[in-house]
This record gives C-alpha cells, sequence and structure tokens, in this order.
C-alpha cells in the first residue's frame, strides 16, 4: 500500500488559478537545502542528451542517439523560460552531456546552477565505462575533467556516482569534497543514492545541501524525506517520469532501440508492464484538470513533499517547453493526492 510522506504546497508555487503560459518568466525557485542557492524548482537532467554509451558488460547506459543542434537549442529554450539548475555527470555520454552543456551555456554561466557526478571511470573515445575510482586522487581528477569539459571555474553541485558505495569508504570521499569546497572548485556536494543511511553519511558534512534519489508517483521513499527534514537537504528527483514511462508514450507494443538503456524493458509482462496498468488506472485522476501525464506526474511531487526538485530528461524543445509548463500548474491539489492514494492502495 503506498502512503504519502506528506502533503506541502511549497510557499513559493505559484496558485493554482494559473493558466499555463501566463507566467513564461516568473519560475518558481526553491533553496537547494541547507546552502541557500537558489534555483528554479524545476531542474532538468541531462543524462539522455548526452548519447550513446555503454557500461563495462557493453550494456547500453545511454537513451539512444542524440541529435547536439536539438539538445543547445532545447537548453536555449530552458533558460528563456526560466530553468536554472541543470543537472549532467561526467560519465554520460562519457563526457558528452557536460561538453554540449556548456556550448549551451556560454555566456550564461553566471545565471544558472550546474550539478554534475564523479565516481565512474570510462573511456571518451569507445563511449565506455571501465570501472569506478572513488579515491581522493580519482576525485580531484574528475573535478578537474568536469572543470574542463563545463568551462567552468566551479561546480555549483557535486555528486557521487556510485550509489551502493561502503558507507565506511564515503566518509574518505565526504572529506575530499569539504577540501574541494575550501580550494574554490565545488560550492556544495551531494550523494546520488536511494539509500537513505549512506545518504546519512554524507549529511554529516557541513557543506552537504541534497541527495539525489529515485521517486516518483508510482515509486516512493519516505525514510529518505525524513533524512531531508532531519538535516535540511534538498531532494534532486531523478527519474520523476518512471524514465518516460509516466508521459503515457509507451504501450504494451511498444519497442526501444538497441542502444537505449531502456532496451531490456518488457512492457507486455513484468515490472514495466505493472507500471503501466498502475498509470491507466491513475490516469484520469492525473489529468482531470487539463494537464498532460508528465505534468501532472511532476505536480504529484511538488505536492508531496516541499523540498523536492524534479529533474526530468530531455532530448527536444517539446519536451523541454511541456515539463517547464508544469509549473504554471502547479502541485496537485489535496482531493487529488487522496485519490491517487485510494487508488493505488486498492490495487
Amino acid at each position: 500500500m503506498f502512503s504519502r510522506h506528506r502533503v506541502t504546497v511549497c510557499v513559493n508555487c505559484r496558485a493554482s488559478s494559473s493558466k499555463p503560459g501566463e507566467h513564461e518568466n516568473m519560475v518558481v525557485t526553491r533553496k537547494l537545502g541547507r546552502s541557500g542557492i537558489e534555483v528554479s524548482a524545476l531542474g532538468l537532467g541531462c543524462w539522455a542528451i548526452g548519447g550513446p554509451c555503454v557500461n563495462e558488460h557493453g550494456h547500453p547506459i545511454g537513451w539512444g542517439d542524440v541529435d547536439d543542434g536539438e539538445s543547445v537549442r532545447a537548453i536555449h529554450r530552458a533558460l528563456d523560460m526560466g530553468i536554472t539548475l541543470f543537472d549532467t555527470a561526467n560519465v554520460y555520454g562519457a563526457g558528452h552531456s557536460e561538453h554540449i552543456l556548456a556550448l549551451a551555456l556560454a555566456g550564461r554561466r553566471q545565471n544558472v546552477v550546474i550539478a554534475t557526478k564523479f565516481g565512474r571511470v570510462f573511456d571518451s573515445e569507445e563511449r565506455r565505462v571501465i570501472g569506478n575510482d572513488a579515491s581522493p586522487q580519482a576525485i580531484r581528477t574528475a573535478c578537474e575533467d568536469s572543470l574542463r569539459r563545463l568551462n567552468t571555474d566551479y561546480i555549483d553541485l557535486y555528486q557521487f556516482h556510485l550509489g551502493d558505495y561502503d558507507p565506511a569508504g564515503a566518509v574518505e570521499v565526504r572529506e575530499t569534497l569539504e577540501a574541494l569546497v575550501t580550494e574554490g572548485k565545488i560550492r556544495a556536494y551531494a550523494w546520488s543514492t536511494d539509500d537513505p543511511e549512506r545518504a546519512r553519511v554524507f549529511a554529516e558534512g557541513p557543506h552537504c545541501t541534497a541527495v539525489q534519489f529515485r521517486l516518483n508517483v508510482l515509486e516512493r521513499n519516505d525514510a529518505m524525506l525524513d533524512l531531508l527534514d532531519e538535516h535540511d537537504l534538498a531532494g534532486l528527483v531523478r527519474g520523476p517520469l518512471g524514465r518516460g514511462l509516466l508521459t503515457g508514450k509507451f504501450t504494451a507494443e511498444s519497442k526501444l532501440p538497441e542502444n537505449d538503456v531502456r532496451a531490456r524493458w518488457n512492457l507486455a509482462e513484468g515490472e514495466q508492464a505493472e507500471q503501466l496498468a498502475q498509470l491507466d488506472r491513475l490516469r484520469e485522476t492525473l489529468t482531470q484538470d487539463g494537464r498532460t501525464l508528465a505534468q501532472a506526474a511532476l505536480g504529484w511531487l511538488w505536492a508531496h513533499c516541499g523540498r523536492l526538485i524534479p529533474i526530468p530528461g530531455f532530448k527536444s524543445v517539446r519536451q523541454v517547453e511541456e515539463n517547464v509548463a508544469a509549473l504554471d500548474w502547479g502541485p496537485l491539489d489535496e482531493e487529488q493526492m487522496e485519490a491517487i492514494d485510494t487508488l493505488l492502495a486498492g490495487e
């Protein structure tokens, strides 16, 4: 049974009476945890625009082919609509995502907050991951490489990308990040992990300001929300649209390219098929006020907890426009939230 952690309508969110498109340049903002850094309440995840990449076993970890020109246009459109937070990682496209983000942000770096990640080691020529390394020297090398690719002299939020790393060893990682803050290389740091106890290790560091974790209307993590409150952290939400499944664009017959990380999905049976069935049960409630499914999924997150900042991915201008327009709709209302819980509890 699903239960809602809390319904918190952020004081910075627009009134629900706002009509989509009315306030294109009046963007809702939230604090990035205890850092005080102000960001748009919606960020953009730049994994997909990295293009193809494979892991150590040759399995795809990218989102298929990508049009770099469209990626740049999409980022420019996001900037024009007031988005200030962009999340990437050194491993996305084996460095390509960071490169494209830097290209798009040329001349506008001072207006944005860049979050990137470290921990994976890769061959940029072959676009292949070759291992993990979280030693102090590897972290410093990765940081310098990201600074170069991003064409910047500081990273706003530097995130540990190894979600299942040994918590005892993470203390040394945290200490290295604190040193990078002191040196002015980064402003703050976070751990990208779904495990609250691992996140707690980082939360004890004075410049930890967030956790990145998976959360959406079908996948919950109440223990992580408790941790955010306890340590005054922001929650960067990856997978807010269920890797695209919550947009409604997939059916049981859908097929994905072989170089897409989702190529192994079985939409006819198993986990993804069950999620499609759950989404179908929620469809009317999510869209009853005129939102798209994607906009409603984002609105659910803003209503679920006031510390959350969803970072949906994108590969086109159209996707950016649809997702940013969710800010005009704001959080789902109490009646919708209760209806969703009731529908999911009655499975």
